[in-house]
């Protein structure tokens, strides 16, 4: 995968806008931070502690905790090199929907037939 194929599923996603978070494009949903393109050509998303303990023991040649207190929070690297997009996709809906007020996830849901 690719730093563009972030960057079309990311914007797929209800809400999701494209700006910039210390000169690195992010995407965002309602101003908030889901996922981040830092320049090593991978991407960073948003997951809880709990969901980041079971990407990244899972498949942890594609998920890797961010170092430091940021990595502490859930913050996650995505290895673009080794996910496949079924893998990216699921990364990034999960970090939106960590991210995204609830009204708009029960819309998505809804409109996606999982309501």
């Amino acid at each position: 995968m690719t730093p563009e194929d972030v960057r079309r599923i990311a914007l797929e996603l209800p809400g999701a806008t494209e700006k910039s978070h210390f000169g690195k494009p992010d995407f965002r949903v309602r101003d908030r931070v889901f996922a981040t393109l830092p320049e090593d050509g991978n991407a960073v998303v948003k997951l809880t502690r709990d969901q980041q303990e079971m990407m990244a023991g899972s498949e942890p040649a594609v998920f890797l905790p961010v170092n430091g207190g940021w990595g502490k929070q859930g913050w996650t690297r995505v290895m673009l090199a080794t996910a496949d997009a079924a893998t990216l996709r699921s990364a990034l809906l999960t970090a939106w929907r960590n991210t995204a007020p609830i009204t708009l996830r029960k819309a998505f849901d809804l409109a996606a037939g999982d309501g």
